[in-house]
């Protein structure tokens, strides 16, 4: 694939700071520029001021000015402009107003993580010591971005956009209302959603396993129990371990691990998903606020109180 990786995405907020302390407790790094980073992929995050909560742009990694040109040639037979730089190309999702930028960046290489051994019936990895899950002490920092998910009041030209024009690929589909796409070998780093109007439901993040996932929620629940939406469970789509939180602004922001990974697109076939199953397949029931935020009627209108 050309397309390598999701780089950083950039959110508007009504109140700046009010977000960035709790992408700071969330466990991003704030380098005094604006910027949070990761602790394996550096600058993934920008907060900046916006009249009401909205994702205004993301960013992909690819490895050539050839993949570039590639872009701008799907973007031109689906009649949708962009402006072509030396090293980056951009270009506008009318239906949500997100700009999507490609830029010439080195891929994302990861150190391994140890995995955590596991004892089972007749199996027992671990001897003689607690799970090393228990004894861990220190904060949870996520280790990248992993995706983000896009409302949009026209699913198919956004889909058509990401897909057929910047040029992520499919990996399932929630039958008329969701697809998911990846720009990577991950299952997915845009989620595209039908819904009344154009938001950002949530960002992700990966931590190292489902140990990783409870401590950090536990941690951002422990004096703000409000934060709390939807965990911990497992995913069908993705097959991630999740637990969703929301920021001040009324994003929501997950602790994701165990990701499905395709290497080869010949040997992934992508579902359309329908029911229970579009959404986990264990743990508690979402409720309602996490299919239809709160502040939908607020962006709605267009108040500037939204998520507030």
């Amino acid at each position: 694939m050309a397309l390598h990786r999701l780089t950083s995405v950039t959110m508007g907020v009504p109140d700046v700071a009010e977000t960035a302390a709790y992408y700071t407790d969330f466990g991003l790094t704030p380098d005094g520029e604006g910027w949070f980073t990761t602790r394996d992929a550096g600058r993934q995050l920008r907060i900046v001021q916006a009249p009401a909560r909205r994702l205004i742009e993301v960013r992909i990694g690819v490895d050539d000015p050839d993949d570039l040109g590639a872009a701008a040639s799907r973007l031109e037979r689906l009649g949708i402009a962009s402006d072509r730089a030396a090293a980056s190309l951009t270009a506008y999702d009318t239906a949500t107003g997100v700009r999507a930028v490609l830029d010439i960046a080195p891929r994302l290489t990861q150190q391994p993580v140890p995995a955590t051994p596991y004892n089972g019936p007749g199996r027992s990895e671990r001897t003689g010591a607690r799970a090393p899950g228990v004894e861990r002490t220190a904060p949870v920092r996520p280790r990248k971005l992993g995706h983000a998910v896009i409302g949009t009041t026209d699913f198919d030209a956004t889909t058509a956009f990401f897909r057929d024009g910047i040029g992520f690929r499919a990996s399932d589909y929630v039958k008329g209302v969701g697809a998911f796409l990846r720009c990577s070998t991950d299952h997915h780093n845009i989620l595209v959603l039908k819904a009344p109007v154009a938001f950002l439901h949530h960002t992700s993040w990966q931590v190292d396993d489902v140990d990783d996932v409870g401590r950090g929620a536990t941690a951002m629940l422990e004096d703000h129990p409000e934060r709390h939406v939807w965990g911990l469970g497992r995913h069908h789509a993705g097959s991630n371990f999740f637990w969703y939180l929301k920021d001040p602004a009324g994003n929501f922001s997950e602790y994701y691990s165990d990701m499905d990974c395709v290497v080869d697109d010949q040997l992934w076939t992508p579902e359309v998903l329908e029911g229970a199953k579009a959404l986990f397949s264990w743990g508690p029931p979402p409720p309602p606020s996490f299919l239809h935020p709160e502040d939908l009627a607020a962006l709605m209108t267009g108040s500037h109180s939204a998520g507030r």
